[in-house]
């Protein structure tokens, strides 16, 4: 629908059920939880087209889907890759704290851990998928996988990091914030919320 001019430049931002996503890439070892474990957990597994691994998707996990049109900003995907990044980077800084990017992998990480994911696919320009920002994310459900297939990393949550738990409608609106700013629009007409409700 972007492709062809129906809808504008649109932000979803939701949260899913328990998931397990393997992107085009993914090395299905590194979902190592059982039959048992996905059953008992209520996990869903799905094999989906975007870039990078294996990752979780829960409740209390931002999962923003950008659909935009980079003819229309700038045909770059490797811009547009740090940009989202740098999206999240800054709404971590307005809660203080400092993170950054590893020159080696995609997503965002404070110190050694990952608080954020991004695995994208572009297609005619369009962007698709995103990333998945751990809030209130029960990290304990990363143990069934090894998460985007790296081994010696640990995953993060702002509620770990800030030691309470966060209101991630807050969170949302400072995401939409910071996604006018970074991606050069004027207003936030074009960029619409949607939440999955569990």
């Amino acid at each position: 629908m972007r492709t062809s001019g129906a809808i504008e430049d649109t932000l979803l931002l939701l949260e899913h059920p328990h998931t397990y996503t393997l992107g085009k890439t993914a090395d299905r070892t590194n979902l190592i939880g059982s039959e048992e474990y996905l059953e008992k957990n209520g996990i869903s597994v799905f094999e989906i087209d975007r870039g990078g691994d294996i990752t979780y998707h829960g409740p209390g996990q931002i999962v923003g889907y950008p659909i935009i049109d980079l003819n229309k900003w700038k045909p770059d995907t490797h811009l547009y890759l740090r940009n989202l990044e740098e999206v999240i980077i800054k709404v971590l800084a307005e809660y203080g704290i400092e993170s950054g990017r590893k020159p080696e992998y995609t997503g965002v990480w404070v110190g050694e851990s990952k608080i954020a994911a991004i695995g994208i696919r572009v297609s005619r320009w369009v962007t698709m998928h995103g990333f998945a920002f751990n809030i209130n994310t029960d990290l304990e459900l990363f143990n069934g996988i090894i998460p985007c297939g790296i081994k010696d990393k640990e995953v993060t949550s702002l509620s770990r990091l800030l030691k309470r738990e966060i209101n991630i409608d807050e969170v949302k609106q400072k995401l939409r914030d910071q996604f006018v700013l970074h991606f050069d629009y004027t207003t936030l007409k074009e960029i619409d919320i949607y939440q999955l409700v569990h």
